[in-house]
């Protein structure tokens, strides 16, 4: 009677560690690797680098093109900007300009024929 009772204990006290010592390895990887563990902060912390880079990159961007815009405006035209864009939209150019003619293949000669 005293054996059985002395293994009861026994097996009651190891059950009790085996509980314990799973339940903080179920909490440890899901400290871990869950969706509000310390594998996703890095995740998050990651995708924030590279979102705040591109946005720098997009204002920047947005400020050349606001720069621009304003040389457009008609209270300060510049006259460089001005003939810049007519010659791109008109597709022309000035008599003492340079130009460079370049052979372009066909689309028909470049695509497979039948």
């Amino acid at each position: 009677m005293v054996t059985r009772r002395r293994l009861r204990n026994i097996l009651n006290t190891l059950a009790l560690y085996a509980l314990a010592a799973l339940l903080i390895g179920y909490f440890g990887i899901n400290a871990y690797n869950g969706d509000r563990g310390l594998k996703a902060k890095e995740d998050i912390d990651r995708q924030m680098t590279t979102l705040t880079a591109e946005l720098d990159r997009l204002k920047a961007e947005q400020a050349q093109w606001e720069r621009r815009i304003a040389l457009l405006k008609s209270d300060n035209l510049d006259p460089d900007m001005l003939d810049e864009r007519a010659r791109i939209l008109l597709d022309d150019v000035d008599s003492h300009d340079l130009t460079l003619m370049l052979n372009r293949p066909a689309l028909s000669a470049a695509a497979p024929k039948p």
